[in-house]
Formats: C-alpha cells, structure tokens, sequence
C-alpha cells in the first residue's frame, strides 16, 4: 500500500502541470528514482521528421559532461601496431583487425560501442547485419571512423554517446544514473538538448521539437516545453 500511495505521489507530481523546467524536471526525476537500484534518467524526444527521407535523418553525438554513470565496453577496429598500442591503452576492452572482425562476424557483440580506423571500414563494412540493427556501426558522423582511434576511445569513456532518430521519429538518450545530484543531470541533459537542436535538418521546414520528457528507469515522466527548450538551447 505504501509503495502504491508512492507511485501516485510522484505521478501527481509529474502531472501537476504541462511543462516543467528543465531544473524543476531533473529535481523531480532524482526525488522520484528510489528503486533498489541505481536507474538510469532517460531523456525522450519526439520530433517533426520523416526519418525515412535521408535528408530528415537526424543523428548525432556528444560528451556528457558527468558521463553516463556507467562502464563502456569499447573495441576498435585497426591494423597498425600503433595504433593497436595505443587503443589499448587508452581502455579498448578488445583490438584487432580482420581476427576481430571474424570474432564478430561469428555472432560475439558483447561490447558497447565499435570504433574503426578508415582502412578496416572494407572488413567492418560486411559486419552489417550483426552490427547494423543494434546500432553498433562505426560510423564517421559519430565520430567512431577515424585514424585517430585512441583518442575515439577516451572520448566514448569520457561520457561520449551517440543518438539516432528511429522510425517512429523518437530519440532516447540516457543522460545519467539516479545516484547523479539533480544538477549533474540537468547539465548532461541540457547538453543533449543542445546537440539534438543543433541536428535539425535543413529539410525540416515545420516544428523540429514536438515534445521533450525526462523519466528515470521505474519514475513517471516529466514533460518540458519544446518550444522553450529550443530557445534555451539556441541561446547558449
């Protein structure tokens, strides 16, 4: 009973008006994630595009400036010895080049993010169909294809991640873990914000921004204005 009195308090809280500010939304969201777990704070945006038009395809990335809370497996993709040397030491959990391509060609994903020097995108390229539909594609956009790999690495541990509009024209970006102070999570929120504004296509001539919430793992959602998100966002 006391769970359920919870549950409906917090609900009310979240719907106790239209919008929330960003600040208001990321107090709340931390007040209400006390599972007996550590949940993660999601950010959700739905937005005016047509994703099956290329030229409306909206995806992006970038560092949160608290991180993700989280550990990230990461692998890298080259050739050179170097660069094999220095992805290692900047904490690739795995490097190689056509054996770890092999590796997963023969079904191991059990990694977080791929990173791949230009010269093994050939090899990488055939991993399409295990790579592709659980958005582990390296990909030059994200920042995951490039000779710089190590410094790829350091980025995606530092709290770099990635984003892409699905079918539906939904984008959902983790920006934190409960165990943040309402401040951190405002912050890495307002940081996605920014980039997910700074992605609209040109080829989105109506509202980008139709809606904005903010939600942990087992909290209700907190809805804020996209209209005042967009201006916050250009502003800064």
């Amino acid at each position: 009973m006391a769970k359920a009195k919870r549950i409906s308090a917090l609900r009310e809280t979240a719907q106790a008006k239209p919008f929330h500010t960003l600040s208001e939304a990321a107090d709340g969201v931390k007040a209400g994630a006390n599972a007996k777990f550590d949940e993660t704070i999601e950010l959700a945006f739905f937005l005016g595009v047509d994703p099956r038009h290329a030229e409306q395809m909206v995806r992006g990335s970038v560092s949160l400036p608290h991180g993700t809370g989280k550990s990230v497996r990461v692998i890298v993709f080259c050739k050179e010895d170097q660069q094999q040397e220095e992805a290692k030491a900047a904490g690739a959990m795995e490097v190689g080049a056509e054996d770890l391509a092999k590796k997963v060609a023969d079904g191991w994903t059990d990694f977080d993010v791929a990173v791949s020097s230009p010269d093994m995108m050939r090899e990488v390229g055939k991993l399409g169909r295990v790579l592709g539909p659980r958005g582990l594609m390296p990909s030059p956009k994200a920042g995951t294809v490039t000779p710089k790999v190590a410094e790829a690495v350091a980025e995606v541990l530092k709290g770099k991640i990635d984003y892409r509009v699905d079918k539906s024209s939904n984008i959902h970006v983790p920006v934190g873990k409960a165990s943040f102070d309402a401040n951190q999570i405002r912050e890495n929120a307002f940081s996605v914000i920014q980039s997910v504004v700074k992605a609209k296509p040109s080829a989105c001539k109506g509202t980008y921004m139709k809606a904005c919430t903010i939600s942990s793992t087992m909290g209700p959602g907190y809805r804020m204005d996209p209209v005042a998100l967009t201006a916050e966002a250009k502003a800064e």
